[in-house]
């Protein structure tokens, strides 16, 4: 059963920088293909210079895609500046945005739960939810996917 953290709320992020793998699979493939991933980009995280919390992934994606390139989830971390990117690897400018946000502790197979919570929330305080801006994952523990430690957070206006 999931810990979820019911303390949904606004907050406000600056720009971030970002540098990982990008996973691109049928939707019903993401729950099994982003925690490979994952692991994947662990092993690799010491070929990233300057990165700003090495202890801290940040996934990234779009509900609504505006173009094929940006389909698909952005596992990485946040670096300082782009200072070379490994081969295999992306980098990716998230700009400042508005979001709605709520913690998601717990087995990955109920993060649904939580976003269903988080969309409720949204809808119960009027915001609109910006489904062509980039979503964030902060994943602060990801080792064990029955005990995950994940800040969602959602674009709103």
């Amino acid at each position: 059963m999931s810990e979820l953290i019911l303390r949904a709320a606004e907050t406000e992020r600056g720009s971030l920088k970002l540098i990982g793998i990008r996973v691109l699979c049928p939707p019903d493939q993401y729950l099994a293909e982003i925690p490979r991933a994952i692991n994947l980009f662990t092993e690799r995280l010491t070929e990233i210079k300057g990165a700003v919390n090495p202890d801290r992934l940040v996934g990234a994606f779009k509900v609504e895609e505006d173009s094929p390139e940006e389909d698909g989830y952005w596992i990485g971390i946040e670096v300082k500046e782009f200072i070379g990117v490994p081969d295999g690897m992306f980098s990716l400018e998230i700009p400042p945005q508005k979001y709605a946000s709520i913690r998601h502790k717990g087995p990955n197979d109920e993060i649904g739960n939580s976003y269903r919570e988080l969309h409720s929330w949204i809808e119960e305080k009027g915001y609109n939810r910006l489904k062509n801006e980039w979503h964030l994952e902060i994943h602060h523990s990801w080792e064990n996917i029955e005990d995950l430690d994940i800040e969602l957070l959602d674009t709103i206006a």
